[in-house]
């Protein structure tokens, strides 16, 4: 089987040659693993082994200068400053009326320009799964613009607000996505989207909350990508045990980067509870595994997880954050792909 195949087979329930691999990296770190393996892009993807790759629209809204102080700005003209994707200097609509939620300036879709990601796609001559449609993280955005408390004590006080703030900026995912697929849903293969409603003991918000706020939006994207004969794959951090029933339910079709060191996430339980019905994709530890281990318990956990994640299918191997970070010694990543390749072969 080529990479495509095997990941197809992975989402189409049936078993594979080997379990797929995924490697999601930092900048930082795939900076520093090429330039310790003397390798480039291309030739790293092949080392660890990655059975995907993925596709990008190109911004061409209009460019506003910066604050001082500020590092990026969102689509949605929140400013961030601080390291990595840093926080946000204001909200802007902490305190603004429903009216004024209507005439925010909204980002156009047009500003994505799609036109290129059915060439980038076909570059791959199907020997990969590919990934595509916009990110979409629509529960960040919602507090960045209102406040992360501002935004739960509005979800009791003023829901009718929080309906339209969330409404107005999955309009725009919903459509940037739906113009993707338009040019080159033929040849993506994955939806890939991503939202972090767990930390490290539980949800962000309980499942009432989640039901109501959440999830109609959520499978409203869903179901963009089930009509262009996607699967879909969602990015969630945390410890998101209680509301997986409820995503499922929704229609979604894989799960993202499955941290077992949160409350609620054990794998056995996790593979027994909803390994039938959903592909689990992470879930070697990043931080006591790959960062704090050795090589050797690396590739000890690592078939650990493999025993429990392996056996019916459904499962691809990666490290359990959206990105392993620079901290990881290279050599642990190598490791923990390697012991992939040789121990997680169904025979």
């Amino acid at each position: 089987m080529n990479s495509r195949q095997r990941v197809l087979s992975t989402f189409a329930n049936e078993q594979p040659d080997r379990v797929p691999m995924w490697c999601g990296a930092s900048v930082e770190f795939w900076a520093k693993a090429k330039s310790e393996l003397a390798l480039d892009d291309e030739e790293l993807r092949l080392r660890f082994g990655d059975d995907f790759r993925r596709v990008f629209t190109t911004y061409e809204g209009p460019e506003i200068a910066l604050s001082p102080g500020a590092t990026c700005r969102t689509v949605f003209g929140v400013e961030r400053t601080g390291l990595g994707y840093g926080q946000p200097t204001s909200h802007p609509l902490a305190d603004a009326t429903l009216d004024q939620i209507h005439e925010y300036p909204w980002p156009d879709p047009l500003w994505q320009d799609a036109s290129s990601t059915q060439t980038e796609a076909m570059a791959w001559n199907g020997r990969y799964a590919i990934l595509g449609g916009d990110w979409s993280p629509f529960f960040h955005d919602a507090i960045d613009l209102l406040g992360m408390e501002n935004f739960y004590i509005k979800m009791y006080d003023s829901p009718e607000l929080v309906d339209a703030v969330m409404r107005h900026m999955v309009d725009y995912y919903f459509e940037v996505s739906r113009r993707i697929f338009e040019a080159a849903g033929d040849v993506i293969d994955i939806f890939f989207i991503g939202n972090d409603f767990g930390g490290q003991i539980g949800p962000l918000l309980g499942p009432d909350l989640f039901e109501r706020f959440i999830l109609g939006h959520l499978k409203r994207l869903i179901d963009l990508g089930h009509d262009f004969s996607l699967p879909v794959m969602l990015h969630c951090c945390g410890g998101i045990e209680p509301l997986i029933g409820m995503m499922i339910g929704a229609g979604l079709d894989a799960l993202h980067a499955v941290q077992p060191s949160c409350r609620g996430m054990d794998l056995g339980e996790l593979k027994r509870k909803y390994g039938r019905r959903i592909v689990f994709n992470g879930a070697i530890d990043s931080h006591h595994v790959l960062i704090d281990g050795d090589v050797e318990a690396v590739r000890r956990g690592t078939r650990q997880v493999l025993d429990i994640m392996m056996p019916g299918g459904r499962y691809i191997a990666g490290a359990s954050h959206d990105t392993i970070l620079e901290e990881t010694p290279v050599e642990n990543v190598l490791a923990m792909f390697d012991t992939v390749r040789e121990y997680g072969v169904y025979r």
